[in-house]
């Protein structure tokens, strides 16, 4: 009886492993794309709430995935089905955003904005900087590496009220600036148009207990928990 109860424990753990295999990792993973219905999914973490410590703390971490970053996931479900949405994923969502609510707006921008930025960040690291084809892209258009800091630094500090930093490829050009609330540079519409390789939240959620009104001290320290290797992914992605 106890091999069959570790069988049955053993086969819907390897379940339940596969289904997040297939929404979480790959490159369209924090897209929430799955197979049928398109539906927004909570996307794991990936690592611990105190991994960031040092730029970011735990319990901001932890209110932030799971309270918000709950909600956001709800929500915008929950818009899907009132609205009676049927979409393939996020991406067309956002490329027709006109034609839906304030609703799916918010919560489906909310919910996207989260599960990439979630893949963006590590344990913090010293003399943390991209390499490669990258941080040569970064040079070329923008001239060193220290100025895109101060660029995208420059548009998260100005950045009225709450609301994202970007970095996009736009044009085969990268290119910095901001969005409101939880709009993304993928809806139609919006100022800043192109595909999101690295963003930074800049809602007081993500930064107020650790920083107050401190918003630059946040954003210094953001540099030392980018996860690199993740922006170059986004960045190779056709």
């Amino acid at each position: 009886m106890a091999n069959r109860r570790n069988f049955i424990k053993n086969s819907v753990g390897l379940a339940a492993g596969v289904l997040l295999a297939k929404s979480a990792g790959a490159a369209e993973g924090f897209l929430g794309m799955e197979q049928g219905a398109f539906k927004f999914e909570q996307q794991p973490l990936g690592y611990a709430y105190n991994a960031l410590e040092g730029a970011i703390d735990a319990q901001t971490m932890q209110i932030h995935y799971e309270k918000h970053y709950g909600a956001y996931v709800k929500n915008a479900n929950d818009a899907l089905t009132e609205e009676k949405v049927q979409v393939k994923d996020a991406k067309e969502i956002f490329a027709n955003m006109d034609k839906y609510s304030a609703k799916l707006r918010n919560n489906g921008g909310g919910a996207f904005n989260h599960a990439m930025f979630w893949t963006l960040l590590h344990a913090p690291k010293t003399d943390n900087k991209p390499t490669g084809s990258l941080l040569a892209a970064i040079n070329k258009d923008f001239g060193s590496f220290e100025k895109f800091k101060e660029e995208f630094a420059k548009a998260a500090t100005t950045q009225f009220g709450s609301g994202w930093a970007w970095l996009v490829v736009a044009d085969g050009k990268l290119k910095v600036g901001g969005t409101p609330n939880q709009d993304n540079p993928l809806m139609k519409g919006v100022k800043l148009q192109g595909k999101p390789i690295l963003g930074l939240d800049v809602w007081e959620h993500a930064y107020y207990l650790k920083y107050q009104n401190k918003r630059p001290d946040y954003i210094g320290n953001f540099w030392s928990i980018v996860n690199w290797d993740q922006v170059q992914k986004y960045y190779d992605q056709k």
